[in-house]
């Protein structure tokens, strides 16, 4: 107990056990670091215990397991139980009754499967506290610290967390401390992120990793076609939305109960197989899911300004990974401003339990979250021999900016790898494919030979901050590429390959005090060609994570058709 007090002040915060692990530490109330266990293991979404995650973090600050005080897990195991007196009343309805008994055991088994995770955890951390924090909390704390905002509503959205779906925070911060509060709460069964995840499933791509591929499909298909069928698969409420589980199946934590009912099937098409064609049906079912998906993220995002009065919104949760219904809100002129944080999903809870945890000891936020996303392992000095791999060769660079620039302007494609790792889903600019998006045909060859992916994804543009306007109209900072924008007139003309077909682009603008390397890199690109944009995807196939180590980022050259890698001051190619 005495080692327990004596290091109150370093709080490990951890996702872990579930999907995408990830860890984060803070000391004396500063953030360390975060990563995202993936990165260093090379297993996307890895969800074991986050061992090289947690070895970098502790390595980094110079501390032992022995010096954690407090570990912070990202979910409550007596929570679940909160689904269970609702059991009942499923019962009682025909649509629901099959389900009722083994949803309340389903509940049950995760509650204690957390307290035994739980355990696990003390055992790791014997010196230290294992404190739960409420998943929601954590989700939407982090989002509010991200954002860097004095005071905002805060929307969380996503398929489950505990048994809370959806919630609406309201946060202050100031000189005296930091307040922050739920103030509106929807439980499952009531769950866009776990209905968008089912129709992702139906279409042949898995949930929860893929359903980015679906937003990307909705905008080749016609809404039209499944409309009303949606409009009765979620209804709009007062408070929020509910779903018709005449249609979508009620939540049994058992991969044996299908989310989608045999009657959503005959209303729609057969559940694709993966290796199937994309046909219009797909398409269709798609731009109707993703159109009632805008129109309840709309809603909440409405109800949220009622509740809070704030003119200023943070939306975290998987589903704020949902770019097109983030720019509908901005749009909307709801909000003055919306933030979404770096990493949206599970893994960015991993901060926002520390967070937490510091918070309600504290009364404050810790600091270093603002804006803040390059937060993981870097390797400066790195040294590369000659011949790095079988068939590379590699050169050491007295100018990186303007021979990137050059390169990028004749068509190359190269793999940018420079700096702290990034957080979240997203490449912003440290561990980057970046190409030219003047060069025809660009987006195809990246699909097809780089990326290995379907062909109708579009690809993100990164753009000087100070130049956007010219490109977009979204008319906000977007930093860490989490909204999809409609673009000009110059940019549909000067550079259609990034311009997705609904006429939007996931923009990332590039301030030069956030990445000096990459905002240098496109500003001699302008000089050559007049734009100030490229595209910027993330560095890594498809089915593999963003790489985080340079042996990654050589297996990606290695594996794909990159052109050429720019890993820290090193160009390396391969024959």
């Amino acid at each position: 107990m005495t080692n327990v007090a004596a290091n109150r002040n370093i709080v490990l915060g951890l996702c872990s056990y579930t999907h995408d692990s990830a860890a984060a530490l803070l000391v004396d109330g500063r953030l360390v670091g975060f990563v995202e266990e993936e990165r260093l293991s090379a297993v996307k979404h890895d969800k074991s215990y986050p061992a090289k995650a947690v070895e970098w973090l502790l390595d980094e600050a110079g501390l032992t397991i022995a010096d954690i005080g407090t570990v912070a897990y990202n979910f409550t195991p007596h929570h679940y139980l909160r689904a269970i007196p609702s059991a009942l009343a499923h019962t009682l309805r025909p649509a629901t009754a099959a389900r009722a008994l083994p949803r309340a055991r389903s509940f049950t088994q995760v509650a204690a499967n957390t307290r035994r995770r739980l355990a696990r955890l003390a055992d790791i951390f014997p010196d230290a506290e294992v404190q739960p924090v409420l998943h929601h909390r954590a989700h939407g704390l982090y989002a509010f610290a991200a954002s860097g905002y004095e005071e905002a509503a805060i929307l969380v959205v996503d398929s489950l967390g505990e048994t809370q779906t959806t919630t609406i925070g309201h946060a202050r911060q100031s000189a005296a401390g930091c307040s922050y509060r739920i103030v509106h709460a929807l439980d499952d069964p009531a769950s866009l992120g776990y209905l968008y995840g089912a129709v992702t499933e139906h279409l042949g791509w898995r949930r929860g990793d893929e359903e980015g591929t679906v937003m990307a499909l909705a905008a080749l298909g016609d809404p039209k076609r499944f409309r009303s069928l949606f409009a009765k698969a979620v209804r709009l409420t007062t408070n929020g939305f509910a779903l018709d589980h005449r249609l979508i199946g009620l939540r049994v934590m058992d991969r044996r109960y299908p989310r989608l009912t045999a009657a959503f099937t005959a209303l729609t098409c057969p559940p694709r197989r993966p290796e199937e064609e994309v046909a219009p049906v797909h398409a269709d079912l798609a731009a109707a899911l993703q159109e009632r998906t805008e129109q309840v993220m709309l809603h909440l995002a409405r109800i949220a300004r009622e509740r809070t009065s704030a003119r200023l919104l943070c939306v975290g949760g998987g589903v704020a990974m949902n770019c097109v219904s983030i720019g509908k809100i901005i749009a909307s002129g709801l909000f003055d401003e919306v933030a979404v944080p770096p990493a949206p999903g599970d893994s960015g809870t991993a901060i926002g339990a520390a967070a937490t945890v510091h918070l309600d000891r504290h009364g404050d936020l810790p600091t270093g979250l603002a804006r803040a996303c390059y937060l993981g392992p870097s390797f400066p000095g790195l040294e590369l021999p000659a011949e790095p791999r079988p068939g590379m060769t590699a050169q050491r660079l007295d100018d990186p900016v303007g021979f990137a620039a050059r390169e990028l302007a004749k068509g190359t494609i190269i793999g940018l790898f420079q700096g702290e790792l990034e957080a979240g889903p997203r490449a912003l600019g440290h561990r980057s494919i970046l190409a030219s998006p003047l060069r025809p045909g660009v987006a195809d060859r990246l699909n097809a030979t780089v990326k290995f992916r379907e062909p109708f994804r579009p690809f993100a543009p990164v753009v000087l901050a100070d130049k956007a306007a010219d490109y977009f109209t979204l008319g906000q900072e977007a930093p860490f590429m989490s909204m999809a924008s409609p673009v000009t007139d110059l940019a549909r003309q000067a550079i259609p390959a990034i311009v997705h077909a609904n006429g939007t682009a996931r923009v990332q603008t590039l301030s030069p005090r956030d990445n000096p390397l990459l905002a240098d890199i496109l500003t001699a690109f302008a000089e050559i060609t007049d734009v100030p944009v490229l595209i910027n995807t993330s560095l890594n196939v498809k089915g593999k994570p963003i790489c985080g180590t340079p042996k990654m980022a050589l297996d990606c050259l290695a594996e794909s058709g990159l052109d050429a890698l720019l890993i820290e001051d090193w160009w390396v190619t391969k024959a």
